[in-house]
């Protein structure tokens, strides 16, 4: 009996040394360096643009506006960075020279800078000032230096290289330590270029001798990551919406792609077989442009957009890269600071329990070896440098977590070891029905650094996590879980022109209530199910509730006048024109004419009580033809007009939202809005929709 136990126990310290000795995989390359690793980690950074354009309501200046335009009155970099602070971000890239040449710092080696402006009577550095706040609040700073530069005479020729290195060498050696060095593609074209205003092309792939450059940055700031469409370290997403592709590699044919390279669609998804490590950056800003626009504060990406942003970047294997638009005064403007703070409690929020705490059991199909070093707990022990792992020939491997009563969860988190490359190629999440039956609730492609799920929320026992291909072994190195409290996003209500009303909300998972008698909907009110039909006047009121909480959203209203079933735009063949009454916002038609003035003709069908009439310019960041002296006439008969009003519609470039006039009632069956001028002194009207008010 002794002999028995005594080899059972040689045994048993056999197999633990052997366990102990199990290799780990090995890496699929390529792989990140430790600077990379350390940039994913970072995960949200902020960009800020801010310079002459600002004051000129420009987003590519030509380089022709003096360097005295520039001249904020309250600058304070220490406020951008406390709010960029409590934003939950961790670096600020600063642009310190865009297109147009000016530059925010006193470069010798031109006249056109902050040194020549008012502002700080001529003794300001901005980029210092920024890289000081930055050191403050515990910020990394980054610098973005435009490649192009539509200031100086030296564009195009091959003296502008040094010019540019120079430059680059003033930033990199002056202000501390910098963590990334950022450029763009935008290079050549029309500018001042000394006052000679011509077009100018360069050669993107060849003009700039990249190589050198990036030599050089490596050399003065050898921790900065460079950014550019190709890299070295670090890629643009394709796109400047902030939307990450569902499949995002890690890794480039970085040799292909240069800045401004054409094939730039192709950097949302990366190459899968990519022979180098180019994480994606997801960038956008908090508004349409990159610098301030007064015509803009209405449109700061609210919360749920923001939400989207978090989930569509750092939960897609990237990084997100925030743009600022500092304001005329030199400020974060309030609506985009307290948007930004509420996006950082509302991702704490959602992240703030992770469930995965209370697991009972965690099983894996296969453990690498059967050692202890690669087990399944390693997904769920906080340590970022332990991993789950398979044997080299299982790729088609699951973990299947059991917890000891029901969980109720709409988040899923995922890690790869990213430090032995990117492996998995497509996953699956399944929950355990109470009939014990698997549901599939989530099929995706990659995970990489970090991928975020936004699921239906769903209660279950027993979830499975299924990694169904992989270029290797997988190696998972955490796996959390949560159920984020439902936000709660007002509904929008739309009609369309034959009375249809649709509402909305951003949050699918919110039960809708609306009434149409005026009264204020409750819980006892009709629920939102599908579209509905409405003839004539009619004010719509909706709520959004959250119908496990019963949390609600505000109160949201929209009156709506005649139908415009049978309107008719005349004089005019382009099919576009129907965008004008269609009754969608978004939807837009402008009309253009040697000279001004340019009528909106419409014939409402029949004859109606008319006591004023609505309009709303484009909504698009492109908008063209905003009116703004306008006169309005009616008629009877489409033959004689009367005039009913004229006018101005005031401050609408900068706040181009619904225009509501009124006059005292008159029969009207035809009506005319004539623009008399536009915002931009040209000739062009146009219009995203129309709408008339009746008795």
């Amino acid at each position: 009996m002794k002999f028995f136990h005594s080899t059972i126990f040689i045994l048993a310290i056999a197999f633990f040394y052997s366990c102990q000795k199990t290799e780990a995989p090995s890496p699929v390359l390529p792989v990140p360096n430790k600077a990379q690793i350390a940039w994913n980690e970072m995960e949200r950074n902020a960009f800020i643009h801010f310079g002459l354009n600002t004051f000129n309501d420009m987003e590519w200046g030509y380089g022709d506006s003096p360097a005295s335009t520039f001249n904020p009155s309250s600058l304070d970099a220490e406020q951008w960075c406390k709010v960029i602070k409590d934003a939950g971000m961790k670096g600020v890239v600063l642009t310190c020279k865009h297109h147009d040449g000016f530059c925010l710092w006193p470069f010798k080696g031109t006249e056109y800078s902050v040194k020549n402006s008012p502002w700080r009577n001529g003794k300001g550095d901005l980029v210092k000032e920024v890289s000081d706040a930055c050191k403050k609040y515990g910020l990394k700073f980054g610098v973005y230096l435009s490649p192009w530069d539509r200031n100086s005479a030296l564009y195009g020729t091959p003296e502008y290289i040094t010019y540019f290195r120079e430059q680059l060498t003033d930033l990199l050696t002056n202000y501390g330590e910098v963590f990334e060095v950022w450029f763009d593609g935008a290079n050549g074209g029309t500018g001042y270029y000394g006052g000679t205003n011509e077009r100018r092309s360069v050669d993107r792939k060849t003009y700039y001798d990249w190589p050198t450059t990036i030599e050089l940055v490596r050399k003065l700031q050898p921790n900065a990551m460079i950014f550019s469409d190709g890299g070295p370290d670090i890629r643009w997403c394709g796109n400047e919406s902030g939307i990450g592709g569902r499949t995002n590699w890690s890794t480039l044919k970085r040799d292909e792609v240069w800045p401004g390279w054409p094939r730039y669609k192709e950097l949302n998804p990366g190459h899968e077989d990519g022979n180098y490590w180019v994480p994606a950056e997801i960038n956008t800003s908090v508004r349409p442009g990159w610098f301030y626009h007064k015509s803009e504060d209405h449109k700061v990406k609210d919360l749920p957009r923001l939400m989207d942003y978090f989930y569509e970047s750092v939960g897609r294997n990237g990084t997100a890269l925030l743009n600022f638009p500092v304001d005329h005064r030199g400020l974060i403007h309030e609506i985009d600071a307290a948007n930004v703070i509420q996006w950082q409690k509302t991702i704490e929020a959602d992240l703030a329990n992770n469930l995965l705490k209370t697991v009972g059991n965690i099983e894996a199909s296969n453990v690498r070896g059967n050692s202890s070093k690669f087990e399944a707990d390693n997904v769920n022990d906080g340590d970022k440098n332990s991993y789950w792992a398979t044997d080299d020939n299982t790729i088609n491997a699951s973990l299947i977590f059991e917890f000891k009563k029901p969980v109720t969860f709409n988040r899923f988190l995922a890690q790869e070891y990213i430090a032995l490359g990117q492996r998995v190629k497509a996953f699956s999440l399944e929950i355990k029905t109470d009939e014990g039956k698997w549901k599939e609730i989530a099929d995706e492609t990659t995970i990489g650094y970090k991928r975020i799920l936004r699921l239906p929320t769903v209660t279950t026992k027993v979830i499975r996590f299924a990694v169904k291909d992989a270029k290797a072994c997988p190696t998972i190195s955490n796996i959390e879980l949560y159920n984020a409290p439902q936000l709660i996003t007002s509904p929008i209500i739309t009609r369309n022109k034959n009375g249809v009303v649709t509402i909305n909300s951003a949050n699918k998972e919110l039960d809708i209530y609306y009434t149409t008698n005026g009264a204020a909907p409750t819980l006892a009110a009709t629920k939102y199910t599908q579209p509905f039909k409405t003839n004539g006047k009619v004010e719509v009121k909706a709520i959004a509730v959250d119908p496990s909480s019963k949390n609600k959203s505000s109160v949201v209203s929209a009156k709506f006048d005649i139908l415009h079933t049978n309107w008719v735009i005349l004089k005019t063949n382009d099919k576009r024109s129907k965008a004008v009454i269609d009754g969608n916002p978004h939807s837009e038609w402008s009309q253009s004419a040697k000279k001004m003035p340019i009528d909106l003709t419409i014939d409402l069908g029949k004859t109606y009580p008319v006591k004023g009439f609505k309009y709303l310019p484009g909504q698009s960041r492109w908008t063209n033809g905003i009116i703004f002296n306008y006169e309005f006439y009616t008629s009877v008969n489409g033959r004689s007009w009367k005039k009913q009003q004229a006018g101005e519609f005031s401050n609408i470039q900068n706040h181009p939202v619904w225009q509501e006039k009124t006059f005292k009632a008159t029969n009207a069956r035809f009506v005319r809005l004539r623009a008399i001028s536009n915002t931009k002194g040209d000739t062009k009207a146009g219009y995203a929709e129309f709408d008339i008010l009746t008795q």
